[in-house]
């Protein structure tokens, strides 16, 4: 809670046993896609069980409210989405990565809400492919938004974001009125190799290029009740004033968006002020990487209610529009959980 008005955070990730994802390592070495143990009467992968994935659980909501966090939009774990694995694997690591957030869903219904990993291709003639599987996360499940990665197999290959190539998503997300969740994940980059965890340079090139992409593109004329919501402050800020021809020149407040996950005091407090703040929705990654202690405070950079609380710049009006009726506006599902 923040002065009573409940925390509502747009950007979490499934938690869930270590030993759960050896199910990845079995269909990557076997080479062959394999049904989701999830909800099957034995235990899964390396003997998990229902009573662990709980416990995972458990912890992950504990995390919450050591940091203030009411409600949380949980997806897929955006390192581990393996977008570049042989095709014929994708959609099958993508049910089971959906069955474990719904599972997670499930044990805490009013903690947390599913959003959908796709089984995305980069090569396929279009994101077709993945609208099945948005479907049954959506109409059997409940998921409340989609996530989707503008470059999936790491190599720079994927269309641009305001290509056909992403219609179908647009247009399904639109009819269903779930927001798009815009995440990097890995990059293949060999010059990143020298960089630790560098899919978090992906990240950054990735999410701020989508934004680009589908500002100056004609994607919100096309679909314009579409809602977007790209993590980490959107990667990059802009360095050019607003009137600036580099950037788009056009009203997007309805359509894109920006989560707070940005830990460095700095970069958050100028994302705010660059993005405005009708435009910021809460999310934090937490539990995630921002574990890193801050020294002055002696708490982890994703306790960011305290943080974004003693922003003077911000109004108290405005401090609530971020933590709660901004992320409540664009992500409709919010309304499952009343509090």
């Amino acid at each position: 809670m923040y002065h009573d008005v409940p925390v509502l955070d747009v950007h979490g990730h499934v938690s869930v046993p270590s030993a759960a994802n050896s199910f990845l390592v079995l269909m990557l070495g076997s080479n062959t896609p394999m049904g989701s143990p999830i909800g099957q009467p034995a235990a899964g992968p390396a003997g998990v069980t229902v009573e662990d994935f709980r416990a995972a659980a458990a912890g992950h909501a504990k995390y919450m409210d050591d940091r203030n966090i009411d409600v949380q939009v949980i997806g897929p774990r955006p390192f581990l989405t393996m977008g570049w694995m042989e095709p014929h694997l994708v959609p099958a690591w993508s049910r089971y990565v959906n069955d474990m957030i719904h599972q997670q869903c499930t044990f805490f219904p009013d903690r947390f809400l599913g959003a959908c990993a796709l089984p995305q291709l980069s090569d396929a003639p279009d994101i077709s492919h993945c609208i099945d599987e948005l479907n049954r996360c959506v109409t059997e499940y409940g998921f409340v938004a989609a996530y989707a990665s503008p470059d999936p197999a790491g190599r720079r290959t994927t269309p641009g974001m305001h290509e056909p190539y992403w219609f179908p998503l647009y247009e399904r997300c639109q009819e269903l009125d779930i927001p798009i969740i815009v995440h990097g994940t890995n990059s293949l980059d060999p010059r990143f190799r020298v960089v630790p965890h560098n899919y978090q340079l992906g990240f950054l090139t990735e999410q701020y290029l989508a934004g680009q992409f589908l500002s100056h593109g004609d994607v919100f004329e096309r679909f314009p009740e579409l809602r977007v919501i790209i993590c980490h402050c959107g990667g990059a800020l802009d360095r050019f004033i607003p009137t600036d021809h580099h950037l788009a020149q056009k009203d997007l407040s309805r359509n894109l968006f920006y989560d707070t996950c940005g830990y460095d005091l700095i970069f958050l407090e100028a994302a705010i002020r660059q993005r405005g703040v009708g435009r910021m929705v809460f999310g934090t990654e937490a539990p995630g990487s921002g574990r890193a202690v801050r020294p002055e405070t002696g708490r982890s950079c994703d306790d960011l209610v305290p943080v974004i609380g003693d922003f003077g710049f911000l109004s108290e009006d405005e401090k609530t529009k971020i933590f709660n009726a901004n992320p409540a506006s664009v992500v409709p599902g919010f309304g499952k959980i009343s509090r």
